[in-house]
């Protein structure tokens, strides 16, 4: 087959096929299966649940604490070692069932094609499974069919194709059996050929199989899809780099230590290896892994109640990154249910309210005269006439109105019952006898009703093909003359409604004579009565220009990438918001292909709109935002999509109208289809990377005061005031369920105010680490040091004995003394945990604005804090092991002021940092 199919005439397709209008014998199309195989999908190679598994146990942070329960073994710490990896595998179990569950939702990639083909084999008609379909074939279709194979068209009648799923595009495509010679446009534009997973809104007609499975173009996206490797999220990147800088931490002073405890202080090897272990053991955030799972699953729990599925946990931190929404048009910023706007009647322009397929709605202004509503109902009489779309109130199966058939046409039915037009009634006054369906060439439709008062056509079609051939207009219940200046009013109110993206039908009547017949549009489509112009639009979805609004204020840019025409995509822009400038560039498909890498590069720097996009332009597009360090969510729902989907940082797809293959491509699912939960995911996201900021906050501080103790005593020998198994009970005891409390932090009020940070931006910086070690930490450490040796040196045996005479306190200098002294230590940096934990929850803002008992966990987990720091006080055998002496009750009132003395002192911080950005913001 030397030249393209769509420029073959009707009978050499069928000889470039070697077929024949009566199709294939069942013996040839049994070796055609032979040779192209099953018209089916490739389904790509899933990775096992036991590597899903395993990855979630060996990623770099659970290795860091394998290698942790290695040498707790070492010196002899079994205990140690279970606990460490039985937190790992707890954690890798909890993260791998959360994404199981989602992917069980969304199982696999569902058949979008359908499953029986209509299609003639020996010179009859016959069902078979889409599968068995083969080039050669002769495919039968008609109304709601879905089409299983790419094919060329041969025979029509009024046929037109719903290609949205392919192109985007959200007006029906009209076909045509005849040769196409045109330059310059794709496949998916040929008004011969039609494509597998796009399906017949009206018509008939009959189209012979040229390409099936992954030939077809929706194989070929399919396949694109799946060769897009999908690279690390910037978190996975950020956990391996804040992983590897624990560990350098963690060992080189745990090196240095060990070497200072036996060179400078003479400590035995093994005495010496177990202060090393024990620096190390406080370094490392033991609870990290929990936190990250527990925050990110708590995420995606809120988000789920909100219509958000979410398929890989990580991906939620991802969307805190988000510096750009890159989004379809057609289904996902609008309902993708054409609804009439604006009227046209009688000299009179009226506006429409109502949107959807909703029949609830009003003409606006009201018609002040019986004739200007007689011209109005005639108006929506033709409209509801000339018309063959169905209207499907809301069922257990569609929670709202739908439609079925052409939507240009669901939405004049729709205006028609909002002008109370008795649809029953109607077809029995005016029963239909005959129709001349819409013809490219003609750009209209007409269909003849018979009745005891005669015989009449209604006509509706492109408004200036319409327009040149009528001769009367109604006004006020009068048919008369058009001339030459009506005719220029409408066109202008016309070209009104163009201009701003409105898709404009013109209606038209005519009694025809008694002898009419045969009905041929040259015999009937002549000397027509105009009635008047309905412009109709896909409305954008209500809750679009709030979330538009949302992110723009949010630092986040949008830009729509659609299959549409630009001037359409342009105005929905404007309308809900996403357009700064007055004149944006329009890019289309066939531009973009002129431009090389770095004239894109300096083109996105403007406002711009893509219109016209294939597939591989979205896919093109996204790759270069993603070159200028921007983080990209993608939003679709169509097979067009699901390249750019997969390419993206973050794919969204719709859940009620997005097909099969965009749902698998995405990351995560709308299952709403409601465009402002992306603004509520990215907040979310914004919020787990807040939440582990809090988190590691709050276990380096407490470094801080587990550290100081070995430091000191390695450096200036002085009495070691904390030992390993008390920081073993505070990292994996008294300071485990508040920290990952603080991963279960609501996003903060103002998180949506902030513009998005950096791709490169790290999760610990030096920002976090200066707060964390060198003010919050040092606080802890003084304020413990400070307990210590008021105790060990009796600094205050004289006033606590005078205040509480019948308390016990030990001897200066003996071991129990020693006992107490480190027990206040260990019970101070409990106390100054529970203010920090307080103080951790936001880093500009004071508990007042968030609410103190908002977060219910953090309650709980501070009252077992103190719980626990009790039991291994005061309970004989946990004393024992942990190295506690138990604490005289009048120690705990002043234990008690260490909480509001560190939360007092970062609220004055806060407050300072406050009132430094006001200012400079007031100056600039």
């Amino acid at each position: 087959m030397d030249a393209p199919i769509y420029s073959l005439r009707v009978a050499d397709v069928f000889a470039a096929l070697e077929t024949s209008p009566a199709g294939l014998s069942n013996e040839e199309a049994q070796a055609r299966r032979a040779l192209y195989g099953q018209n089916l999908l490739e389904e790509q190679a899933r990775v096992s649940w036991w590597s899903r598994l395993r990855n979630h146990a060996v990623h770099p942070m659970a290795l860091l604490l394998w290698g942790a329960g290695i040498l707790a073994l070492l010196v002899r710490q079994p205990a140690l070692a279970l606990v460490i990896w039985a937190l790992v595998l707890a954690n890798a179990g909890f993260s791998f069932w959360r994404e199981y569950r989602a992917e069980q939702e969304l199982e696999a990639l569902k058949h979008l094609l359908p499953s029986y083909a209509r299609i003639v084999r020996e010179g009859e008609e016959q069902n078979v499974p889409t599968s068995d379909v083969v080039p050669g074939d002769v495919l039968i279709l008609a109304e709601g069919d879905n089409i299983a194979a790419d094919a060329r068209v041969v025979e029509e009648y009024g046929l037109r194709i719903n290609n949205a799923s392919l192109t985007g595009e959200s007006m029906p495509a009209h076909k045509t059996a005849e040769a196409s010679f045109r330059e310059g446009i794709s496949e998916l534009e040929r008004p011969n050929l039609i494509f597998a997973g796009t399906s017949v809104v009206s018509g008939t007609g009959r189209a012979v199989v040229y390409s099936t499975g992954m030939l077809t173009q929706f194989g070929r996206i399919a396949h694109l899809t799946q060769v897009i490797k999908e690279a690390p999220s910037p978190f996975q990147q950020e956990l391996v780099r804040m992983t590897s800088l624990i560990s350098r931490i963690a060992i080189g002073v745990g090196a240095v230590v060990f070497t200072v405890g036996i060179l400078d202080v003479g400590m035995g090897i093994f005495e010496a290896f177990l202060l090393a272990l024990g620096i190390i053991v406080a370094i490392i955030p033991e609870g990290l892994p929990a936190t990250i799972t527990l925050s990110l699953a708590m995420a995606a729990q809120r988000l789920a109640h909100n219509g958000v599925l979410v398929k890989k946990l990580a991906i939620i931190e991802t969307l805190g990154n988000v510096s750009l929404i890159c989004t379809d048009k057609s289904g996902t910023l609008t309902q993708n249910q054409m609804t009439v706007r604006e009227v046209w009647v009688g000299l009179r322009r009226l506006s429409v309210s109502g949107v959807g397929y909703e029949p609830q709605g009003r003409f606006l202004p009201a018609p002040s005269t019986p004739e200007q509503a007689g011209d109005l109902e005639s108006l929506l009489q033709a409209a509801s006439l000339c018309n063959n779309s169905r209207l499907n109130p809301p069922s257990p199966e569609h929670a709202g109105w739908s439609s079925l058939g052409d939507q240009t046409e669901a939405a004049l039915r729709v205006a028609a019952l909002k002008g109370g037009v008795d649809e029953q009634a109607l077809m029995k006054r005016y029963p239909r006898q005959h129709e001349l369906p819409f013809d490219a060439r003609r750009k209209r439709m007409t269909t003849i009703h018979r009745n005891a008062q005669g015989t009449f056509a209604f006509v509706k079609g492109a408004p200036r093909e319409v327009l040149q051939l009528c001769k009367s207009i109604l006004i006020n219940g009068q048919i008369q003359p058009l001339d030459d200046n009506i005719r220029s009013e409408i066109l202008e109110a016309n070209d009104d409604y163009a201009r701003n993206a409105l898709r404009v039908l013109a209606l038209a009547q005519r009694e025809l004579p008694a002898r009419a017949a045969p009905f041929t549009p040259e015999n009937v489509e002549q000397e027509l009565t105009f009635l008047g112009l309905l412009a109709m639009l896909d409305p954008p979805r209500p809750e679009v220009t709030e979330a538009v609004k949302q992110c723009r204020q949010a630092g986040i840019r949008l830009a729509m990438i659609t299959g549409d025409y630009g001037l359409t995509a342009e105005s929905l822009a404007r309308r809900v918001g996403m357009l700064s400038e007055a004149n944006p560039v329009i890019l289309t498909g066939a531009e973009l292909d002129q431009l090389d890498d770095y004239q894109l590069q300096a083109a996105l720097e403007q406002e711009i709109i893509f219109a016209r996009m294939a597939p591989e332009h979205k896919l093109r597009l996204v790759a270069a935002y993603q070159a200028r360090g921007e983080v990209v969510v993608v939003t679709g729902d169509g097979v067009n999509d699901a390249p750019a989907l997969r390419k993206a940082d973050v794919g969204v797809s719709m859940g009620i109208i997005g097909t099969d293959v965009a749902k698998e491509a995405a990351d995560i699912v709308l299952t709403d289809d409601n465009f402002a939960n992306i603004a509520n995911a990215i907040g979310e996201g914004r919020a787990v990377y807040d939440n582990l900021r809090k988190f590691i906050t709050y276990i380096f501080s407490s470094n801080v005061p587990e550290i100081m103790p070995f430091l000191m005593t390695a450096m200036l020998r002085l009495p070691l005031a904390l030992t390993v198994p008390q920081i073993l009970a505070i990292d994996l005891g008294t300071d485990l369920v508040p920290a990952l409390a603080l991963g279960a932090e609501k996003p903060e009020p103002d998180i949506m105010d902030r513009p998005p940070r950096r791709r490169t931006q790290p999760l610990v910086d030096n920002r976090l680490l200066g707060r964390a070690f060198l003010w919050l930490g040092m606080i802890e450490a003084g304020l413990c040091f400070l307990g210590f040796y008021a105790v060990y040196h009796g600094w205050l045996d004289h006033f606590l004995l005078r205040l509480a005479p019948g308390i016990r306190i030990p001897p200066l200098f003996t071991a129990e003394r020693y006992l107490l002294a480190i027990t206040v230590y260990h019970a101070g940096v409990v106390a100054a945990q529970v203010g920090n934990v307080f103080a951790c929850r936001s880093e500009r803002n004071l508990g007042k604005r968030l609410g103190f008992f908002s977060n219910k966990f953090l309650v709980v987990g501070v009252v077992i804090e103190i719980a626990l720091i009790f039991a291994l006080i005061y309970i004989p055998d946990l004393s024992r092991i942990f190295n506690h002496y138990p604490l005289p009750g009048i120690y705990w009132i002043g234990l008690a002021l260490f909480a509001p003395a560190l939360y007092l002192l970062e609220a004055i911080r806060k407050g300072l940092v406050g009132f430094r950005i006001i200012s400079t913001n007031h100056h600039s």
